[in-house]
């Protein structure tokens, strides 16, 4: 389940029903309609451990439009801004200068339940980890196999998988824990990852150093 964190104003005000959408600008959890989305309350933002998940959300309807169309109707629902000024400031305020009324936004609305009890796991405090991933293959290609682990900045580790991936090559393998492990940082609402990989093509393809040649990968 896909996690989104709010801070404490806005997630009161979606527990009361007076917000029942979001708006996402580069939207890196591709939310679509259907999609159940666990809501965190950032109660105190530095300190994580008094985070709370408030309920679920249940995604019903997805608009896009460019900022520069957004109208009065579209901020029912969601913060109103009182002038176009007003809105890029805030957007600017995360995302910094590329942000421009040309720039996309996903108008995602949804129906709130409450839940009770839930209690955050260690990965889903988190606004900055480290993610160490793996890959490997008996054969090359092979029986291979794949897993990731997510940290905390002091190496604690919160959370970690593998996966049995059938017959590929060592490249795929390292290639699909990289991205098992980045898609659940996402999900958990994870703003910045430090990645740590014992690929050179993963890690130099990420920086940049190399291009992608094989559309596999």
């Amino acid at each position: 389940m896909k996690t989104l964190k709010f801070e404490h104003n806005r997630a009161q005000k979606i527990a009361g029903g007076e917000q029942n959408a979001t708006w996402r600008l580069y939207d890196d959890k591709d939310l679509s309609v259907d999609d159940d989305i666990r809501i965190v309350d950032k109660v105190n933002p530095s300190q994580p451990d008094r985070w709370q998940v408030i309920g679920h959300a249940k995604v019903n309807e997805v608009t896009e439009k460019r900022l520069g169309d957004v109208t009065p109707e579209d901020m029912k629902g969601h913060e109103a801004f009182g002038s176009e000024e007003e809105m890029l400031a805030t957007y600017r305020n995360y995302y910094g200068d590329r942000v421009t009324l040309d720039t996309p936004v996903k108008i995602i609305y949804f129906d709130f339940t409450p839940t009770s009890g839930e209690i955050p796991t260690g990965a889903m405090l988190l606004e900055e980890a480290k993610l160490y991933t793996d890959g490997g293959s008996r054969g090359n290609p092979g029986e291979s196999a794949c897993a990731y682990a997510i940290s905390k900045m002091d190496g604690t580790v919160v959370e970690k998988a593998g996966f049995y991936i059938g017959i590929a090559t060592n490249n795929q393998a390292e290639y699909y824990g990289f991205k098992r492990g980045l898609e659940r940082c996402q999900d958990l609402g994870i703003n910045k990852i430090n990645l740590f990989s014992d690929s050179e093509l993963v890690v130099n393809q990420m920086n940049g150093k190399y291009k992608v040649k094989n559309q596999e990968l």
